[in-house]
């Protein structure tokens, strides 16, 4: 049967964030059909639920922690560690992510991806002291369907008036570079986590050469957004049709988020909703007009 969960909502400081899926200690979603968490889920169901190697791999956790995102200011520069970095401090694992791009954007939303230029990192510390590292970032307009790749090691940022849909390894682990100098209710300022960022970042990371960080969706019926070690993202369009799905040789669960429109998957779902396909589904039938987000371990 598919499943779905209850929103975790958090306030902060820069805006909102959704979190349809997760398994972060102290943020477990509740699955709405049983009552149980995530991890209470998989104990009971095992492989059946997530698949013979990703319950291998990860046991009763749930690797990825799916979330929506509503920027009012600008986000914090940022980046993540990798696995072997993140064990170093004690934390499991490391965090790569994607970034969808949801209608409606402001006019002028821009989102900060890569490093545009060669820096050092001693140069990386003189401008997070100078406060002029926000000169050596790549920085994209944002268009509805506009994907973005986060890999550990990619310095990164939101700017203010975007929206979006973000697929993650399941980790709260952010190093965080320069916050614009902002300061929270009771007037302090948040933690910056220079050295740490400075052995996370990827210097060799840079968006020269017609390199980008930026995939443009381009409206094809089904389209793989993101494949790596940690998840797959492929966008499907579903336009007044019955459609098929046939997910017998794939070893894992199955995430449907729903970012436009409305439709069944098997179960009745709208724009941000999300529905979780155990791996032991083989096909399931599509109907409605929405556009939906796949995800899956591959």
């Amino acid at each position: 049967m598919p499943y779905t969960f209850k929103p975790i909502i958090k306030k902060l400081i820069w805006g909102e964030e959704n979190w349809v899926l997760s398994a972060v200690e102290g943020s477990e979603s509740v699955c709405v059909e049983t009552g149980q968490t995530i991890s209470e889920l998989i104990n009971e169901q095992g492989a059946a639920l997530v698949g013979k190697d990703v319950y291998a791999r990860f046991g009763t956790t749930f690797p990825l922690l799916i979330k929506f995102i509503e920027a009012n200011m600008d986000l914090s520069v940022q980046v993540h560690p990798s696995d072997d970095i993140a064990r170093k401090y004690g934390q499991p694992w490391g965090k790569t992510e994607m970034w969808y791009a949801l209608p409606p954007a402001e006019e002028h939303a821009k989102i900060y991806c890569g490093l545009n230029k060669h820096i050092t990192p001693d140069e990386y510390k003189q401008m997070v002291e100078n406060k002029t590292i926000m000169s050596a970032i790549a920085e994209y307009g944002v268009q509805d369907g506009d994907c973005f790749f986060i890999p550990a090691g990619r310095i990164h940022s939101i700017g203010h008036g975007c929206r979006v849909c973000e697929v993650q390894q399941t980790s709260d682990t952010t190093y965080r570079i320069y916050d614009y100098d902002r300061v929270d209710k009771n007037g302090n300022r948040r933690e910056l986590h220079t050295e740490k960022a400075a052995e996370s970042i990827n210097f060799d990371d840079v968006m020269t050469d017609g390199r980008s960080a930026v995939t443009h969706a381009t409206g094809k019926k089904e389209e793989t957004l993101v494949s790596c070690p940690y998840f797959t993202t492929r966008l499907l369009n579903v336009d007044k049709e019955i459609i098929e799905r046939d997910y017998s040789s794939i070893d894992s669960f199955v995430c449907l988020v729903c970012t436009e429109g409305e439709g069944c998957a098997p179960t009745p779902f709208s724009k941000g909703d999300l529905v979780l396909l155990p791996a032991a589904t083989e096909r399931i039938k599509f109907t409605g007009t929405f556009r939906v987000l796949e995800v899956y371990i591959s």
